[in-house]
């Protein structure tokens, strides 16, 4: 069994690592190549050797595609895609939103395409560098593919469910991911819950993707969002937000794909959601202007 993995960043490279335990057939497909891919854990540190592939044109068609790369990064990935999508291959999209399918479904047929939902948190230092600060954990829904995905992951850390209600635990992963926008705004790493100002904002962000996610088949309830806000409160121990991290860093943030996914849903519903609006604009004016 041949599986690629597109974009070995913070997400890509911790799942390939572990997958490289278990699977000798594994390639990554980067812009920097890298000699080996080392990946710190609380329980030790993973090594791996896999094939890396720098140009498009010498990849062949593969049995599993993982594309990991950021949701504003899909141009780069339909290159790969070009070369190693065959009649048979499934692609699994490893990314934050809940868009996955409407992003790829221009360049490979929807019935071939996996959305999966990520909680890896991992920094990457560099080339083939990087801490994995917890468990590694995907959501993929309860087909065929999404169990044949599950399997390839056995023998590994990495914790894959499967789910009969996937927008729901995928709207429920933008609540917490929306109100990292917050975070990006204000680079605190912890959301200020004990402000009068700071809990209303949360509070505002995650009720309105409760809202939106709803009207789109979401079944998210009030107890589910009073617990998604328990869990924002909880401090972080310095690990970062994502978006914080591509900020403190000058890279482009996933704004479209968070806050703005929110913003333009709830438009196609007659959802009104001024507090996701007021930090896509707010995010979209601390950008650097090289990358608006």
């Amino acid at each position: 069994m041949s599986i690629v993995v597109v974009g070995p960043g913070a997400v890509g490279g911790t799942l390939a690592a572990h997958l490289a335990q278990v699977h000798d057939s594994l390639t990554v497909a980067v812009r920097t190549p890298f000699a080996v891919l080392e990946v710190t854990t609380a329980s030790g540190a993973l090594s791996a050797s896999p094939m890396v592939l720098t140009d498009p044109d010498v990849a062949a068609h593969s049995d599993w595609v993982l594309v990991a790369t950021k949701t504003y990064d899909v141009e780069a990935a339909q290159v790969w895609l070009r070369r190693l999508v065959g009649p048979k291959t499934v692609v699994a999209i490893l990314q934050n939103g809940v868009e996955h399918v409407e992003r790829f479904a221009p360049f490979v047929p929807s019935r071939q395409l996996l959305p999966v939902i990520v909680n890896v948190p991992a920094d990457r230092s560099g080339p083939g560098r990087i801490t994995q600060h917890g468990t590694a954990e995907l959501t993929v829904e309860a087909t065929d593919d999404g169990r044949r995905f599950a399997d390839i992951f056995t023998g590994t850390d990495v914790q894959v469910k499967t789910t009969t209600d996937f927008a729901t635990a995928a709207w429920e992963k933008l609540m917490i991911n929306a109100a990292g926008g917050i975070n990006a705004a204000t680079l605190a790493p912890d959301l200020d819950m004990r402000s009068a100002s700071g809990s209303r904002l949360v509070r505002e962000v995650v009720n309105e993707v409760a809202l939106v996610g709803n009207a789109e088949g979401a079944r998210l309830s009030e107890s589910l969002v009073e617990h998604t806000l328990a869990a924002l409160a909880a401090p972080t121990a310095g690990h970062l937000n994502s978006m914080h991290a591509d900020r403190l860093a000058g890279r482009p943030m996933e704004v479209d794909a968070r806050n703005g996914a929110v913003v333009r849903i709830g438009r196609r519903h007659g959802i009104p959601t001024p507090a996701n609006e007021f930090l896509v604009e707010l995010l979209d004016l601390v950008a650097p202007p090289a990358i608006r």
